[in-house]
Order: C-alpha cells, then structure tokens, then sequence
C-alpha cells in the first residue's frame, strides 16, 4: 500500500496524498476507509485527465476570474473589497477592518509576482464587486514594486470607472515614485493615500461607514 502511494503521489504530481483513516478490519484486511489526494495545479498540462473531470459547477465566478489570473481570491460577502499581497498581511488586513467595524469582501492575495494585466484584473474583480462599497489597498513591497501597482491602479480606473472610495496604503519598494502617481490623480479617482497601516484601516472603514 505505501508503496503504491508513492507510486501515486509521483505519477500525478500530487501535493499531498492522505489516508485518513487506515484500519485494520476484524478479519485481519488492511483498508483504506477514507483519503485526500490534492495535484499540482502547475501539472495541469501533465493531469489533464484529472482536470477535465474537474466539477466547476458550484465555483464562485469571481474565483474563477481570479484563478485564470493566478490571483489567490476568497469571496467572503462584506462591503470592503481588500487588495493586498501576502497572506500574512491579508489576514491582518482583514482582521483590522473588522476591529474598526468594517466587514470585508474578500481574500485577495495578488503574491509577489503578480503585475501588469493580472494587477489590473485583480483591481476590476474587487471594484466590479456589487456587495463592495470601499476598497482598501495594502500592499508591502518587496518583489512586487510599488510603482508598478499604481500604475495599474491607474490602469484598472480606465477600464472600470471609479466610483468607489480607494484607500491605498503603499509601502516598500519604490513607495515614493508611487505615492507620487497616486498624488496626481488622487482627487480624479477618490483615492486616498496612506502610509500608516492603522491610519489606513480606519479611513476605509469610515468612508464606508458613511455612504
């Protein structure tokens, strides 16, 4: 058995193949009673037996916008759209907001890598949002430089006409080049730049808390 398991996890690009619970029956068998198997989404050119079968029924659309971008995306169901990069800094993101009395709309983690078109599409899922009333920005630049997301900022409101208050909190790499960009259109777009992330959390929260 743990052979073929190995056998499994190697042939299909498994990330994780779990049994759960393994028992032994009152005549002496060895079974399987449940399992776990997850693939590789990056193997999919490999699996594609094992992708085709794939259910998407019961898939949110947006996730499945979000996926065809490589964007990691939870729709959740509040008012505050949230664009952040690292799932560390989201779950802070979204835990802050709710500390101020907000109610977030969604996981959205745009990871290091992320820029140009997928950056502007990651704008236009959270903005195009209906249950969305505000959208918070947080982002801290290590890879992902910061000028290049405002840049796509700006992009995105060409596409999607604002009519949401943004805050944007920018940190990082390039941080004043974008604060920069940000400060020529702020008014144009309603956009409103922040550089601490607590000052941020409580802006949003309140622009929201008014409409």
């Amino acid at each position: 058995m743990f052979q073929r398991i190995y056998e499994c996890f190697v042939a299909r690009d498994c990330d994780m193949v779990e049994i759960n619970p393994l028992v032994l029956t009152t005549d002496d068998k060895v079974l399987a009673a449940d399992s776990k198997i997850t693939v590789d989404s990056n193997a999919e050119f490999r699996q594609k037996d094992l992708f085709d079968q794939e259910d998407k029924s019961g898939e949110n659309a947006k996730e499945m916008i979000a996926k065809k971008w490589d964007l990691n995306y939870i729709h959740i169901g509040g008012n505050i759209g949230c664009l952040v990069n690292g799932a560390g800094l989201a779950m802070s993101t979204m835990d802050i907001i709710k500390l101020y009395g907000g109610e977030p709309a969604n996981f959205l983690d745009v990871g290091g890598s992320a820029a140009g078109q997928a950056l502007i599409e990651a704008m236009k899922l959270v903005h195009d949002d209906e249950e969305v009333k505000g959208i918070f920005v947080n982002i801290f630049g290590g890879i992902l430089q910061t000028d290049k997301l405002a840049d796509s900022i700006i992009a995105a409101s060409k596409e999607c006409n604002f009519t949401k208050p943004i805050v944007c909190r920018l940190k990082g790499t390039n941080s004043a080049i974008a604060k920069e960009k940000i400060a020529a259109v702020s008014e144009e777009l309603g956009i409103y730049y922040q550089e601490d992330f607590d000052t941020a959390a409580r802006k949003i929260t309140s622009l929201v808390a008014e409409l």
